[in-house]
């Protein structure tokens, strides 16, 4: 079982995401933007991120490239979840530091496998 750490500022999103997570059989931590979500990846070291862009505070992209680039974090694995869909967002955020890239509305499969898939094995 993993601990995998939710961003997102929608409460729906929040609890869509976390269901697959713990249906996934890991365990899920949230947080409501990016600076509590940078907060909590360092206070809870989890084994994989999930972070929505569009946020108040700091943005999906800010949060990501702050924990790629803070050394007790960046080993982290970081997948964008978002609804902004074009190539210049997904080539940015993957600079920033993300493994991933999925756009809202997701498929549960495509985000079931890429959590698989990033979760160190």
């Amino acid at each position: 079982m993993a601990r995998i750490l939710i961003v997102d500022d929608s409460p729906s999103q929040l609890m869509g995401i976390r269901r697959i997570v713990e249906k996934l059989g890991h365990e899920a931590v949230t947080a409501e933007d990016g600076a509590a979500g940078v907060d909590a990846a360092k206070r809870e070291l989890p084994d994989l991120i999930l972070m929505d862009v569009v946020m108040p505070n700091l943005n999906g992209f800010q949060a990501t490239r702050a924990i790629t680039r803070e050394p007790t974090t960046k080993h982290i694995p970081v997948i964008l979840v978002t609804t902004k869909d074009q190539d210049t967002d997904r080539v940015w955020g993957m600079r920033q530091g993300a493994k991933a890239y999925i756009t809202k509305p997701f498929n549960e499969e495509e985000l079931s496998k890429t959590i698989g898939d990033l979760l160190p094995h």
